[in-house]
């Protein structure tokens, strides 16, 4: 039986490439549109070389183009060529604190790159997408854990967040407007982690924006210690709570949406998360718990818009996409070692001209 066509955007990046490993092993059809700015190419220069990774974990291939969002001519040469069926929306600028430093880059790049995919769409009469939001969009909690539906957009605490609380007031406009659009929102928490084999996981250019990479790369010595953001949190110990999932649970309950889009009309929202946070201080030892290697870390000063603690309520996917994270904070903490110590062992072997390969590296290709 001929599967499905997934169009997935922003496809080459740490959730994206994950999402569509699990895609390919389900069997779907599953073409990438990715601008490359997360991301970069393998060394031949044709696929990212996250999915030149994920076509040998899968042993099967996918279709890749290399296509910015915003590029309408582009994408709408894409929906002529292949027969889609479904959409997955990755595609966006994600740092939290860099969004606050340069936030019209953001606006223009993740609320009009979506408007864009979204006239294509329409155009082509292409009327099922599942967005990839974020828990940011529920800003300052107003009550713990976050349920689907705690109040939104008014306590953003910085412009990424409010891109995507803009993103989905828009799908949610349109999904009363066209009564045929099936649109699944999920807002996620903190994905990290890898794949079992290191092959794909997160590990980051310059300075890792996320904690994760960052105790990893303190871990195999590319950094000397761990930068603490703030220690005056409403917290046990003083650090900020997150609900860390892995970026597998996460991909997995991305398939589970696409199977529950069928039965869905108008607009569904769903948490994606564990239920349960962590300190930084708690990951940071259950990191040396899972490796046995000791992490030197210090304190330095909150980064604006953080807030104190941000957890799900992932009851309702449990419940109607029959989804529910199952890899511990342990196995997190050791797959994303795994990647980082990966990098090492390819660096060594390629010292040779290390500095010609290191520009193809970046947090979507370990």
């Amino acid at each position: 039986m001929c599967r499905a066509t997934i169009f997935v955007t922003g496809g080459a990046g740490f959730v994206g490439s994950h999402t569509v490993l699990v895609l390919l092993n389900a069997g779907y059809e599953v073409v990438v549109v990715d601008s490359l700015i997360n991301a970069v190419p393998d060394k031949d220069g044709f696929l990212p070389e996250s999915l030149r990774r994920v076509q040998e974990l899968t042993g099967k291939s996918l279709t890749f183009y290399k296509v910015d969002l915003l590029d309408k001519e582009g994408l709408e040469n894409i929906f002529c060529k292949h027969k889609l069926e479904y959409v997955i929306h990755f595609a966006a600028l994600k740092a939290v604190g860099e969004s606050c430093q340069i936030p019209l880059d953001y606006y223009h790049n993740n609320i009009s790159g979506t408007i864009s995919l979204l006239e294509v769409m329409k155009k082509f009469n292409v009327k099922k997408i599942i967005f990839s939001s974020s828990a940011t969009v529920y800003g300052v909690p107003q009550y713990l854990p976050l349920d689907e539906k705690h109040p939104v957009g008014t306590n953003c605490t910085n412009p990424y967040g409010r891109t995507k609380y803009f993103i989905e007031e828009i799908l949610r406009d349109i999904s009363v407007a066209e009564k045929r659009w099936s649109i699944i929102l999920l807002r996620y928490f903190n994905p990290v982690g890898a794949h079992e084999s290191g092959q794909i996981g997160e590990d980051p250019q310059g300075i890792p924006n996320n904690l994760m990479p960052y105790i990893s790369q303190v871990a195999v010595g590319r950094r000397c210690e761990v930068q603490v953001f703030g220690k005056d949190f409403r917290t046990p110990d003083g650090t900020g709570i997150r609900d860390y999932i892995h970026v597998l649970d996460l991909a997995e309950g991305h398939v589970a949406a696409l199977k529950k889009l069928d039965d869905t009309k108008g607009c569904m929202v769903y948490n994606l998360g564990t239920g349960k946070g962590q300190t930084v201080l708690e990951v940071i030892r259950a990191f040396e718990e899972a490796t046995g290697i000791k992490i030197p870390h210090c304190t330095v000063g909150r980064r604006a818009g953080d807030v104190d603690i941000l957890c799900a309520d992932p009851t309702l996917a449990e419940k109607e996409l029959s989804w529910k994270a199952k890899r511990s904070l342990v196995q997190m903490c050791q797959f994303n070692f795994h990647c980082s110590f990966k990098v090492i062992v390819y660096y060594k072997k390629k010292s040779a001209y290390r500095h010609k390969k290191i520009r193809y590296f970046n947090s979507y290709n370990c």
